[in-house]
């Protein structure tokens, strides 16, 4: 029996321009998952973040964070796929980021617990509106200098800048077959986010493991910009959002509804309608 699982990214596609799901989204969403829709997000943020913008939304299948490093069930935070960096390989980064004049924040579990670190004297305008964007945020590892900064499991290294600052690390990571990384302006500021993963912490990646986890036999996903296009690549149909970037829509088996106008769960109303969800 054919089963569908349908995975949305969060920012610029499920989510308004005002970063939250709006009021009939969420009913619409609500409504067909009640009635057994097998839904899920795909998003860059951490579970911390997404649920905070989620909030609302009865999400029951396993979501995926921080671009595909890890497959997380929504209602314990349990791990049930974890993609980390080996020692060599946050080393390596480490070298590249230096070289290139970078201080990242560094996402880690250290002690297993779930930390952001970064070098207090090396903030920018980037990077201290979104530290001050998550006040009480229990993630928060501040470091009077770069002593600590690697410590723990190491999984994320985020440098966020002025794109002629970030471009030479891009033309280096993006060349090394040990990691994965994305490079696109933030949605809501002038900066740009240079992004670094394990090889293996993609959407796609982990909405196949997914996928297999849930029994399903087809995808259909939904998103906005360029770190959706691997999930477009493993997906039997994808549709851009109609604010997405013009690569996305290239590949997208059609373009919806923007995120200002409820252009994900409209389809997907329209699509239970039709009897084909």
């Amino acid at each position: 029996m054919e089963k569908t699982l349908y995975v949305s990214d969060l920012d610029g596609t499920l989510l308004t321009p005002e970063s939250r799901i709006s009021p009939q989204s969420l009913e619409i969403l609500n409504n067909l998952i009640d009635k057994g829709m097998c839904f899920t997000y795909a998003t860059a943020r951490s579970l911390t973040s997404a649920s905070k913008v989620a909030q609302g939304l009865t999400v029951r299948a396993p979501v995926i964070v921080y671009n595909g490093a890890f497959l997380l069930d929504p209602r314990t935070g349990q791990r049930l796929v974890s993609q980390l960096f080996a020692p060599r390989e946050v080393q390596a980064a480490a070298a590249i980021l230096f070289s290139c004049g970078l201080s990242p924040t560094v996402d880690a579990y250290i002690a297993g617990e779930l930390k952001k670190s970064w070098v207090m004297s090396r903030e920018n305008e980037g990077v201290r509106h979104f530290i001050q964007s998550r006040p009480a945020d229990p993630r928060m590892r501040p470091l009077p200098s770069a002593e600590g900064l690697y410590d723990g499991d190491v999984f994320y290294f985020t440098c966020i800048g002025a794109r002629e600052d970030l471009l030479p690390a891009w033309e280096r990571f993006r060349h090394d077959e040990r990691f994965t990384c994305t490079f696109q302006q933030e949605i809501y500021r002038p900066e740009f986010w240079l992004e670094i993963m394990p090889r293996k912490a993609t959407k796609a990646n982990a909405i196949i493991k997914l996928k297999g986890l849930l029994g399903c036999t087809r995808v259909v996903s939904f998103g906005d910009a360029v770190n959706d296009i691997p999930l477009f690549r493993v997906s039997d149909e994808c549709y851009a959002v109609a604010n997405a970037v013009n690569a996305l829509k290239e590949i997208a088996t059609g373009v919806i509804g923007g995120n200002d106008a409820d252009g994900v769960a409209r389809w997907l109303l329209a699509r239970a309608q039709a009897g084909n969800l």
